[in-house]
């Protein structure tokens, strides 16, 4: 079982999300469980327009680092480019929770390192698997706006 964060905010975000739900569900060895509502952020720690983002369960057989490849090859296949640390983006896949694993390597850091800071990734992960995240949890990052879309 693993969590991915979905994130967009160049040309259709929304569209890119959805999308990226489907190319999540056909890659090899993953299989999509459940996908979170979309939502409406401010960038943070970033520039350009509002982001569309979302959180999707998998369960998978590949090894975290084989998975955040396949990851990568989606965003890569969006159009995703890398001009300079946390620029706009046509899609962003982030890799926040891979079973109870703990990984701190220099490509992979598992549970996502700033996950816990963020109500673009909490929110829709509460979502999903409210179980996850606590109450104080939602409540640390309640100071951050976001909107439902769907």
């Amino acid at each position: 079982m693993a969590f991915v964060a979905l994130g967009a905010n160049l040309g259709d975000a929304v569209h890119a999300v959805r999308g990226a739900f489907a190319a999540l569900g056909r890659i090899p060895g993953v299989r999509l469980v459940r996908q979170s509502r979309l939502y409406r952020t401010a960038p943070v720690d970033s520039s350009g327009p509002d982001y569309i983002n979302a959180v999707a369960e998998i369960t998978t057989t590949r090894t975290a680092p084989d998975l955040l490849k396949a990851l990568q090859t989606v965003e890569n296949d969006a159009g995703r480019e890398r001009p300079y640390a946390n620029a706009p983006r046509t899609l962003d896949l982030d890799l926040l929770i891979y079973g109870s694993a703990r990984i701190d390597s220099p490509a992979l850091t598992v549970p996502h390192p700033r996950m816990w800071e963020r109500a673009f990734v909490l929110v829709p992960l509460a979502n999903i698997a409210p179980e996850l995240v606590s109450a104080a949890q939602l409540q640390a990052v309640d100071h951050q706006a976001i909107e439902v879309l769907a």
